[in-house]
């Protein structure tokens, strides 16, 4: 089994590594029911017992299929993370623009971060999974990164709207475990701190091998307060996959020249080392103590037995030293300890 460490001051315990399921509702990825049974699978012999998803995943169909492979798992023996914040409506002709995929379920997402909003998201992803209950409900893609001119409105309905009171009250009746936000940014998380009590984040792209900012503020907010910090996207969105190569992607859009040239000086420093880039950015986010879990985004199985085989592997401590030596990772940023599972 992968080791698990505790939700917070919750008694939830999830696994260091966990089952990103935002690739599984893509059908690209993931093309047919088959293939992602066959991903979950592996994911379950090899000791993963957390996996995350979303109504926005797929428009539903993330949900699904985590639900049909979990259904007949004794139910507490993982813990399941999903999402509210937007609500699915039916649209095929969107959908079929959208993904381009005559197979895509035929709904469109709508931002709803209100009191029914969210209750009645909460129910929906319910109805998906068929699952009697969710352990982590996270309010989804909140913040100025990913609502732009709607940040304003869409923060209203959590906090004035009753969005944080539905979560706040599913949590009180014992319909979920464990409360939060995952998002791609930490000044949004900063400020839901100021307004409840939560139990987890999920927040990715922001502490990485490339981006340790999160650093200088909100982990140790987090730390003092009791908040788990899940590392979502630990590959920024694909640069620390592919490393720095024409096209590279970093936050979901090409990357500058600057991000290019800080990528290969890092993966230049892992070969060196005798590791890769990726094996790197992988163990990273796991040196911190606010991290509790990783979640990434598997999307098929090669890729997945390479990134466990990678998590078996150590990884030299002078990398970590000669990266802060040379200034491309915070100089108080803590080293993982590696192997990060048992070979």
């Amino acid at each position: 089994m992968i080791p698990a460490r505790p939700v917070g001051r919750t008694d939830l315990l999830i696994s260091r590594i966990g089952f990103g399921g935002a690739p599984i509702g893509d059908l690209r990825k993931a093309p047919s029911d088959a293939e992602a049974q066959a991903l979950l699978e592996m994911a379950w012999a090899a000791g993963i017992r957390y996996f995350d998803t979303a109504p926005f995943y797929g428009a539903g169909l993330s949900e699904r299929r985590i639900g049909d492979f979990l259904r007949d798992k004794p139910r507490d023996d993982y813990v399941l993370s999903s999402k509210v914040g937007r609500l699915l409506v039916p649209d095929r002709d969107w959908a079929l623009a959208s993904s381009g995929d005559a197979r895509a379920l035929p709904f469109r997402p709508v931002f709803d971060f209100t009191y029914d909003g969210v209750m009645r998201s909460h129910e929906a992803s319910l109805q998906r999974l068929g699952l009697e209950r969710i352990d982590i409900l996270l309010l989804h893609d909140l913040g100025r990164f990913a609502q732009r001119e709607r940040h304003e409105e869409t923060l209203r309905q959590a906090v004035e709207g009753g969005g944080i009171r539905a979560l706040e009250e599913l949590r009180g009746s014992g319909q979920v475990k464990a409360i939060g936000a995952g998002v791609n940014e930490g000044d949004i998380l900063e400020t839901l701190l100021d307004h409840a009590r939560f139990d987890v984040f999920l927040l990715a792209n922001r502490y990485t091998l490339l981006d340790q900012a999160v650093m200088e503020r909100l982990l140790p907010r987090c730390l003092d307060q009791g908040v788990a910090i899940v590392a979502g996207a630990p590959l920024n969105s694909g640069i620390l996959a592919t490393g720095p190569v024409p096209g590279a992607l970093f936050d979901y859009a090409p990357a500058g020249e600057a991000m290019l040239d800080k990528a290969r000086r890092i993966e230049a420093l892992c070969l060196e080392h005798g590791t890769t880039l990726i094996r790197a950015a992988l163990s990273f986010p796991l040196g911190h103590p606010a991290i509790t879990a990783i979640i990434p985004g598997f999307s098929n199985r090669t890729e997945f037995e390479s990134n466990m085989a990678g998590y078996r592997l150590a990884i030299p401590a002078q990398l970590w030293d000669d990266l802060r030596a040379a200034g491309l990772i915070r100089a108080d940023a803590p080293s993982p300890a590696t192997p990060v599972l048992d070979a």
